[in-house]
């Protein structure tokens, strides 16, 4: 019985820990889209994982970035980079479009 109750446990965890993943990936392939194509990001900046070799913002492959620090600088702007969060993207494609960054730089 406990050996059953033990499995059914690590299943329970497995499913869960796939679930995350599967929405994870999604966020990614989401952000790929805002980053190209809706935000416009890699007219200004390079990015590997998103394909794009732009060279009038920072190179975002050699900077350190965590998820909120793109959000900010996503959301209020900074220096020539307009302030995204003012109309032209939701707070939903902000979070996603940071997560993206995040989770790509550098590779």
């Amino acid at each position: 019985m406990k050996i059953v109750k033990f499995l059914l446990m690590i299943l329970f965890l497995f499913s869960i820990n796939i679930k995350n993943l599967l929405a994870d990936n999604a966020k990614m392939v989401k952000g790929l889209e805002i980053f190209n194509e809706i935000a416009g990001c890699a007219g200004c900046h390079t990015l590997k994982a998103a394909g794009s070799e732009a060279n009038i913002g920072p190179n975002l492959d050699t900077v350190s970035l965590t998820e909120e620090s793109v959000k900010d600088m996503v959301t209020h702007g900074l220096g020539v980079m307009p302030a995204y969060g003012e109309g032209i993207l939701t707070k939903e494609e902000i979070d996603i479009v940071s997560f993206y960054v995040a989770n790509s730089v550098g590779k």
